[in-house]
């Protein structure tokens, strides 16, 4: 910016057009101010042929003349003040940077070396200290940005009161910025705490095409994918975009199903998108704003149509400074003969012209100087921004308590002291004091000060007259859990609702379903698929579904596990009473006809083919009917070892009765053959011999079973999904198929023998009542094997007890109801005679 001439006299000279302050105090310590007085300005196009013109600012901001106020009322606060750098007077120089980041950096360097002529001896460099010791301003992160890095070099403290953007905290980039108030960083961080809040993790965001909104919403976005909420659309536009590009937004959200939207916006971008929303009668939904708009009576006043009620969102918190309002409404023109600027502001002010303005008109009243302000209605004199006006004075008043440290003050300063920028930003970050009305003020490392907000409600009241409620606090150095505090109650939604609005892609998954992501679609899309049986959910929007534990199962829901019903063949059941009760019969009818034959014992019938036997065998099959009851109970240790043994010896001594019975008819016709002794060697005491040695193969086979692997009680989870059967585990398969198996060979071998003594000469021939039943034996078995493979739980088990009880009835039926008919109903037949076949009965 200076450069030597090469004139004869070296002098330092600026290079462009100097930077001319809006407003000038001179003072023993000058501050800088940068605002924006104006909001926008004339485009142009520049032809790099000539010399650009100096930018032509345009749209009055009333704003950046309170800004400029308060920092005026803290400098003259502080001059009054006999305890603040007493003897030193501030003095200030402010410029207007039209929102400009052009002009901003322009004004900056004019701080950092100032705008005169200078003459210097040529061997002296073109150095100059800095013009100001500290800058209050800019109002935006934007200009903020470009500033900082210009004038950061030369460690010249700047202290904004509305930059928000968490990127400035970075002192690499930025060393010399500090600010009063807080940092995106934790507003984007709070905003997205807020939406989890309310349950909506479905939302649409609009963003300030600059630094303030795009950093703001990625912070506000990295945060909301961690708290499980997806933005349906993101876009960004600037308030001088075009209207094509603005008619897109319009129609990427009359396109969108979300029902609330993220504003990062600043006030005057979101007055572009309001008047778009009032001409396509866009209304009904629920705004979320930053704190760029959410306090703002001037954005309040604009929006005719309600398109905002019941906006909620984070402010700066309320703050109160005495005597501020009165100063800031004490409005006088400033030398209004040569200052162009502050003669339109007053004119805008107070809707008069001054005799001397160019642009009088006969027909507007005609200012005189003496205005009274409280009597006007207008932005100016809304004092909802005072929490912002307390930013600039309490970043005047860090400066200031800065400079009394140095200065040394007491009743007096050291004015000898050579001020160093440097020196001044060091001692401004590590300053901690307390405003006149109790506000603690300090930075920390990154130049912020200590994040809280307050959530702001907007509620309409009469005469369109919208009220801004706090409904909540935000206090970021607060645990986790703690730092969002809101009293939902008092909350009104928007349409003047009392209900929470809902804004989801998808409905909440209910306890027995689980979340399925669409697909192509944010995780927050998905449907909701019921549990498979055996699994459940028991917590909302569950992404899974747990399995049971084997001993439980899912109830109807889905939701919880329930234990299962265990099963086993009882006797409480029908089918276990029947069962029951057939055994108890057989055993009942075995009896009788044991003692039918103990009766008639002596009688020819009873006596014939051993008698022994015959009682032995009806014995045996008592067992047998009996022992069926082991099979039916819950299964235990001894339940379960006690019934296939039982059954396997109980049926063999059966059958080896049976066999020694088939044996003795074939003996005892073979000794009625001439030389034939054959009875001799199977005599009665061979026939217990056979008996015995049969059944003892058969108690060996089971010892063995029960020695290496025997039965034991076992929980079938797999053939019923939603039952336990209780049954009884072969242990040893060998050792079971081994029993069955011995049984059907001496049935195989009993059925032969019999087979072969059918034919046998006698009017009683037992063989061939013995075949029969041998026959029904040996078919109840074979057809057992397969029953049995392919019955479920416990109809195995009652299979067993069929076959067992089946072909126990048939041994008895067919070998001894015969003989109890003879001798209870044809008693003429239980003779010798008849029996040998040498009678005729008449």
């Amino acid at each position: 910016m200076a450069s030597f001439s090469q004139a004869e006299e070296p002098v330092c000279t600026q290079r462009g057009d100097p930077e001319i302050p809006q407003m000038f105090k001179d003072g023993d310590i000058m501050l800088g101010g940068i605002f924006s007085f104006h909001s926008s300005w004339k485009n142009r196009r520049d032809s790099y042929m000539d010399k650009p013109l100096p930018l032509q600012c345009t749209s009055l901001n009333f704003r950046g003349f309170q800004f400029a106020q308060a920092m005026l009322f803290a400098v003259e606060e502080i001059n009054n003040s006999t305890d603040l750098l007493p003897g030193i007077s501030l003095g200030y120089r402010i410029f207007d940077s039209c929102g400009s980041i052009a002009k901003s950096v322009r004004v900056a360097l004019a701080f950092a070396n100032g705008n005169e002529v200078v003459s210097q001896p040529s061997e002296v460099p073109c150095i100059r200290p800095a013009q100001v010791q500290a800058i209050m301003g800019e109002s935006s992160s934007s200009p903020c940005m470009a500033m900082a890095t210009a004038i950061g070099p030369f460690h010249i403290p700047m202290i904004s009161h509305f930059a928000t953007c968490a990127c400035l905290s970075d002192k690499s980039k930025y060393p010399s910025f500090l600010r009063t108030i807080p940092s995106d960083y934790y507003q984007s961080r709070a905003l997205a705490q807020l939406v989890k809040h309310f349950g909506w993790t479905w939302v649409g965001a609009i963003r300030t095409n600059d630094d303030y909104g795009n950093n703001g919403m990625a912070t506000f976005t990295e945060t909301a994918q961690k708290l499980g909420i997806c933005l349906e659309y993101s876009v960004s536009f600037f308030r001088t975009d075009p209207p094509d590009k603005i008619q897109k937004i319009i129609d990427i959200i009359k396109a969108s199903t979300s029902k609330v939207i993220i504003a990062f916006l600043s006030h005057m971008d979101l007055d572009v998108i309001l008047h778009e929303f009032s001409h396509h009668n866009l209304t009904g939904y629920q705004w979320v704003g930053s704190e760029g708009w959410i306090f703002d009576s001037q954005t309040a006043a604009v929006d005719k149509h309600h398109i905002l009620d019941g906006a909620i969102g984070l402010s700066i918190p309320k703050a109160h400074v005495s005597g501020m309002r009165e100063f800031m409404l004490d409005v006088r023109p400033l030398n209004v003969s040569s200052n162009e600027m502050f003669t339109t502001f007053y004119e805008t002010l107070f809707s008069c012209k001054f005799k001397q303005s160019k642009s009088s008109s006969r027909n507007q009243k005609e200012c005189t100087g003496r205005e009274d302000l409280t009597e006007v209605q207008n932005s100016f004199t809304d004092m909802s921004l005072m929490p912002i006006f307390n930013n600039v004075y309490k970043g005047v008043y860090a400066a200031a308590h800065a400079l009394h440290f140095i200065l040394s003050c007491n009743k007096t300063c050291n004015t000898k002291v050579q001020l160093d920028p440097f020196t001044i930003l060091q001692h401004i970050r590590t300053i901690q004091f307390k405003t006149k009305e109790g506000e603690e003020v300090y930075f920390n490392e990154n130049g912020d000060p200590a994040a809280k907000y307050e959530i702001i409600n907007w509620k309409q009241r009469e005469n369109d007259i919208v009220e801004f409620v706090t409904v909540g606090l935000y206090d970021a150095s607060l645990p986790a859990n703690k730092q969002l505090h809101l009293q939902n109650e008092s909350i009104t939604w928007t349409q003047n609702s009392q209900q929470v609005p809902v804004s989801v892609c998808s409905e909440k998954c209910l306890p027995g379903t689980r979340k399925v992501l669409q697909k192509g679609m944010p995780v927050c899309c998905y449907d909701c698929i019921r549990c498979a049986e055996g699994d459940i959910s028991n917590i909302t929007d569950s992404v899974t579904c747990v399995r049971c534990h084997p001993e439980f199962w899912s109830n109807e829901r889905r939701d919880a596990c329930v234990k299962k019903e265990a099963e086993f063949l009882s006797y409480e059941e029908i089918m276990g009473a029947l069962l029951t009760a057939a055994s108890l019969f057989g055993a009942c009818i075995t009896a009788v006809v044991a003692f039918i034959f103990f009766r008639y014992r002596k009688t020819p019938i009873v006596r014939a083919n051993n008698s022994e036997l015959s009682f032995l065998l009806l014995f045996s099959l008592t067992l047998c009917f009996l022992c069926s009851l082991t099979f039916i109970g819950r299964p235990s240790d001894l339940s379960c070892m006690l019934r296939h043994t039982a059954f396997g010896i109980t049926f063999v001594l059966c059958i080896s009765c049976v066999l020694g019975k088939t044996i003795v008819v074939l003996m005892a016709f073979r000794a009625t053959l001439p030389g034939s002794n054959m009875m001799k060697w199977f005599g009665p005491a061979q026939q217990k011999l056979t008996v015995l040695g049969f059944t003892l193969i058969q108690v060996m086979i089971c010892i063995l079973w029960l020695t290496i692997s025997p039965p034991f009680p076992f929980k079938n989870f797999k053939d019923f999904k939603d039952k336990i059967i209780l049954e009884c585990a072969l242990g040893s398969a060998l050792g079971f198929w081994s029993v069955l198996g011995y049984i059907g060979l001496l049935a195989i071998l009993c059925f032969i023998l019999a087979f072969l003594a059918r034919k046998l000469p006698d009017n009683f021939n037992e063989a061939k009542f013995i075949t029969f039943s041998m026959l029904i034996f040996c078919a109840v078995w074979i057809t057992f094997i397969p029953a049995y493979v392919s019955s479920p739980g416990k109809f195995s088990v009652a299979v067993e007890i069929f076959a067992i009880l089946s072909s126990s009835f048939g041994l008895l039926f067919c070998i001894f109801i015969p003989k109890c008919y003879i001798i209870l109903l044809k008693p003429e037949r239980n003779t010798k005679k008849y029996i040998m076949g040498k009678g005729a009965l008449k």
